[in-house]
């Protein structure tokens, strides 16, 4: 029984939740949460750990709530705690990924909210772009408010 993708996949979103760590170690107190017309910095490293927290509370316990109440700026209002709920969500992560045997599980469907069957290899590809996709942003938000300049972005 082989493990090649399904560690892969781990390694990928174990990777991921370790770059919004050192991410939000990274950012200036007061620009977390700064206020913009578009979500805040803080704001998507978050959206991105939920998606992953949403995914594997399904998978294991199939609570497909969104933790959109516990991931308010109101309850991870600095670096610290959106830390220690990154590796809250990293727990998560090692959780989904030990209870799936091998790599034949990929393409089992699986029950999902929307009672539309999915295939869990797909769930676990389009998580992991959405969760990239809220770290891009985080990441490009924080290059533009702190300053690091403009010369890297193609317009």
């Amino acid at each position: 029984m082989s493990r090649d993708i399904v560690n892969y996949l781990d390694h990928e979103f174990a990777g991921l939740i370790n770059s919004l760590k050192d991410l939000t170690r990274l950012i200036q107190p007061d620009l977390l949460y700064r206020t913009l017309p578009a979500p805040t910095i803080g704001e998507n490293i978050v959206r991105s750990a939920a998606a992953v927290e949403q995914m594997c509370g399904g998978l294991t316990a199939n609570l497909w709530d969104d933790p959109f109440e516990w991931t308010l700026p109101e309850s991870l209002a600095t670096a610290d705690l959106i830390v220690e709920y990154l590796s809250e969500v990293d727990v998560a992560r090692q959780s989904a990924f030990n209870s799936i045997v091998d790599d034949n599980a990929l393409s089992k469907y699986i029950s999902v909210p929307s009672g539309e069957p999915r295939l869990l290899l797909s769930l676990l590809l389009e998580t992991l772009v959405i969760a990239a996709d809220y770290r891009g942003r985080a990441r490009t938000t924080n290059k533009i408010l702190s300053g690091e300049g403009a010369t890297g972005f193609i317009i």
